[in-house]
Formats: C-alpha cells, sequence, structure tokens
C-alpha cells in the first residue's frame, strides 16, 4: 500500500472487524470525472461501490485510496486466475511484442486450440473463436440453422445469454422489458429451479413438471421447427442455480425426440467454474453445440463455439468467411487463453475449485442455520449462490434495501461480492486458497450480523 495514501477507516463495529470509507474521496473523485462522460448503465457492482481501481493482484483488489478488497466476483466469473497472474502477464508480453491483430494463424493461436480442443466433450471437436459471450450464442444459432435447416429455439426462465438483437427474446428478467419485437421462433419455459418451483411442487414427487411443460412448449407453441434447445447446466445470471440432475436429462431427451439440437451454455459453467471441466460434466450431458468464454479469457474478451467438425462444416456457416469475426481469435485473445488454460491445468485449479468451493458451501449452509433469512443455499465448485428471503415459508425476497445495505457493509470490511440483490451470487477466482475463503465467509458472517442488528432480522 502506498504510504502516500494511508486506508481510509471508521471506528471499529462491534464485530471488531475494520471498517473502510466507501468510496474513498479519490475514487469517488475518477468516478465522478469519468460519469461526465460515460453512458449509464454500468454493471451494479461498479455504480454502488463507486470504487476507482489502482491494482490488483491474485485474489486481491486495491482502490486509488489504498483500501485493499477479497474480490468474490472475479469480474462475473471472467477471471478465472484472479488479477495479473504471472504466467497470464508472461504470455501476453510475449505476444504484446510479436503481433497484436489480424485473423492469420499463428503458433499461439495454433497450441491454443489444440490444447482446448483435447478438453472438450466426447464429439465436440472444433472451435471457432469469437470476443463476447452474446456473439458466440448468436453464432451458435447460426450454426444450429446451417445444421438443421429449422429457425426455431427454446430457452428457459432465469436464463442469459446475452442481451444482443439475436438473443434478447431467450433472455430472462426485465432486461427485456421494452425491447420488443424479439425475433420470432423464440421460445421460453420454466427452468428447474426447485427452490421456486413456479408450480409449487416439490422434487421427485413433482414428476418433473417443467420437463413436460418444455415438451408442451414444443408441441403447442412452435411451429415445428425448433433448431435448437439452449441450456445453462447451471444458471447464472438467475442465482448460480443448481437443477436436478434428471431435469438435465429430460432436456436431452426431448432435444432428440424432437430433432433439436442441444446447445449447452458453457460461458460462465466452463473451464473449471463448477469444480469440473465443464458444467455438463456434472451431468454426464452429451452436447451438439457448446458456447464458451467468460474465464477462458482471464479478463481478456475472448469466447467461441464448439462442435463437430461435421457440424462446422455445414453451409452457410462453414463457408469461407461464414462463420468468422475480425477480432474472434486474433493474436492476443488466443495468447490470453493459452495462458489462462495452461495455467488451470499446471495449478490443478479445477481440482482446487472443487476442493474450496466444498470447503464453502459448508461454511454457508452452517450460516443458514444461523440467519433465518438466508431461505437457500447451493452451489458447485465456485459457483455458489446464496437465496436471501424476508420469510422462509412464503420465500419473499429480502427487501432491497436490506440487501443494498448488505452489499456496503460487505464493501466497507473488505469484501465485494454480489450481495446487493436477494441472491447473493459468488463467484471468486478459481486460484482462491482456502484461508482467503474462509476470510471471505467470515467477513460475509461479519455483515449478516450487522444487517440482523440494524433490521431486526434476529
Amino acid at each position: 500500500m502506498n504510504d502516500a495514501s494511508p486506508r481510509n477507516t471508521v471506528s471499529a463495529p462491534p464485530d471488531g472487524a475494520q471498517r473502510r470509507i466507501v468510496p474513498g474521496p479519490r475514487s469517488k473523485a475518477i468516478f465522478d470525472r469519468e460519469a461526465e462522460a460515460m453512458a449509464p448503465g454500468l454493471q451494479s457492482i461498479a455504480l454502488y461501490s463507486q470504487i476507482a481501481v489502482d491494482h490488483a493482484s491474485g485474489c486481491t483488489i486495491t482502490d486509488v485510496d489504498g483500501n485493499e478488497y477479497l474480490d468474490f466476483i472475479a469480474g462475473i466469473a471472467v477471471g478465472s486466475l484472479g488479477h495479473c497472474h504471472p504466467h497470464y502477464v508472461k504470455r501476453m508480453k510475449e505476444q504484446l511484442e510479436r503481433v497484436t491483430f489480424g485473423s492469420f494463424t499463428t503458433e499461439t493461436r495454433a497450441n491454443f486450440l489444440n490444447l482446448v480442443s483435447g478438453l472438450l466433450p466426447e464429439g465436440i471437436t472444433h472451435i471457432q473463436l469469437f470476443s463476447g459471450g452474446a456473439e458466440a450464442v448468436e453464432a451458435a444459432f447460426r450454426l444450429a440453422k446451417s445444421v438443421s435447416k429449422k429457425f426455431e429455439f427454446v430457452g428457459f426462465w432465469g436464463g442469459y445469454h446475452g442481451k444482443t438483437a439475436g438473443v434478447i427474446g431467450l433472455l430472462g428478467g426485465a432486461y427485456r422489458n421494452h425491447q420488443g419485437p424479439f425475433p420470432p421462433g423464440m421460445h421460453l419455459s420454466p427452468y428447474a429451479n426447485c427452490y421456486r418451483c413456479p408450480w409449487k411442487l416439490q422434487y421427485p414427487s413433482c414428476g418433473l413438471a417443467c420437463a413436460e411443460h418444455l415438451r408442451n412448449v414444443i408441441k403447442n407453441d412452435t411451429q415445428g421447427e425448433v433448431a435448437a434447445i439452449v441450456l445453462e447446466p447451471m444458471q447464472a445470471t438467475a442465482g448460480n442455480v443448481i437443477p436436478v440432475d434428471d431435469f438435465i436429462h429430460a432436456v436431452r431427451e426431448i432435444a432428440d425426440e424432437f430433432g433439436a439440437l442441444l446447445i449447452v451454455d458453457e460461458i460462465l459453467t466452463g473451464f473449471g467454474r463448477t469444480g469440473t471441466m465443464w458444467g455438463c460434466d456434472q451431468f454426464d450431458l452429451k452436447p451438439d453445440i457448446m458456447t464458451i468464454g467468460k474465464g477462458i479469457g482471464g479478463g481478456f474478451p475472448l469466447s467461441g463455439v464448439a462442435s463437430s467438425f461435421d457440424r462446422m462444416s455445414a453451409k452457410p456457416f462453414g463457408e469461407p468467411s461464414g462463420s468468422s469475426s475480425s477480432y474472434g481469435g486474433n493474436p492476443l485473445a488466443a495468447a490470453a487463453g493459452l495462458g489462462v488454460v495452461e495455467a488451470i491445468l499446471e495449478e490443478k485449479l479445477v481440482e482446487n475449485s472443487a476442493r474450496v468451493g466444498a470447503l464453502m458451501l459448508d461454511a454457508l449452509k452452517r450460516l443458514q442455520d444461523k440467519y433465518r433469512f438466508i431461505g437457500d443455499v447451493r452451489g458447485r465448485g465456485l459457483m455458489i449462490g446464496i437465496e436471501m428471503v424476508a420469510d422462509r415459508t412464503t420465500k419473499a425476497p429480502l427487501d432491497r434495501t436490506i440487501t443494498r445495505a448488505l452489499f456496503h457493509e460487505a464493501l466497507e470490511r473488505g469484501l465485494i461480492t454480489m450481495s446487493y440483490s436477494h441472491v447473493i451470487r459468488i463467484n471468486p477466482p478459481l486460484i482462491i486458497g482456502e484461508d482467503e475463503a474462509t476470510r471471505g465467509v467470515d467477513l460475509l458472517d461479519q455483515s449478516f450480523a450487522a444487517i440482523s442488528r440494524r433490521f431486526g432480522l434476529e
């Protein structure tokens, strides 16, 4: 920490935790200056904290006021290696000094693609590279149309596949409001969010009503031209929702039943986030098409679509320039991806995700016993969700005034986490150690205790 920028603190709260003034004066000044030109609509985490980052390393972010924060979001699961990982930085520096743009083959890209290809599920062998997640999902749709010669797509309530025009019709939540009309042929069905079952049934006595509803949507709402069902093996934006295995298997069967491809969106769940290389590995699920992104680039914009060679060759997708992107697979992106995947394998970060994630999940379940406003705790690996409720019986979401207070209680104690809505999403870097994870859960515990006192939630 810069001695000229002493940490801003306030008097210690009853739990004894050191508190920061957030945002500090330097952060606030920079944030306000940027806001003079920055359009509204930044990510909530940036808007609500108003911190200006000076530097970061590993799982620690330091703002311009000298305040340090433990990072439990990793750029929303983007920073799989944490901040400024030495091997990642080395790969990027090497590439910066050689060539930085263009679609020509480089040895780095060849090494990267071959490395990733060897990690893909059975039957998935070839990859086309893009920059953002929505771009990859739209490309997967074009691929599915090329293969099937059909045009309809079915997704799920609570799903998130980007906000561009080609996919927004399958977006769950208020992001889609006032954005219509959507492209034709977009259909939605309930996801297996058992904590909030729309039929208020219990698994397994429910008979997988959600799967049967999906079948009926395809039978009754579509024109019989379903190119693909698009599925997140675990829903991220909806609150790191973990479905039952039977639902995932049923979706695969229903896709086959109607002659539709199954697109598995692994943009957040891939590359070790769930404690296995792919989220679909948790269910022994075999996709036809995969989308990948976020953690693969370690912070650099990088995404992709993967499938078999035969499918990828389908026209017009497989024509020269039929699936290309000006920035997709550029030399810097390939170097970023290579550095990330090499480190994930060398440092056994998939295994670390499983081990540390299990430790965190167990600790958070103990907090569920401690605080009556914690209605549900779920997770796989380092993809964990906590659902906060006003009443465990009705499951009414905890008031946003309280959750915003929780966000600031955590922030002032030195923890950056997505706790500003009634669903907390915990997605730390895959490099997080057991000590850091334990410290983060302890800071969250202190923050829960603070809002309990403040709002009379004991």
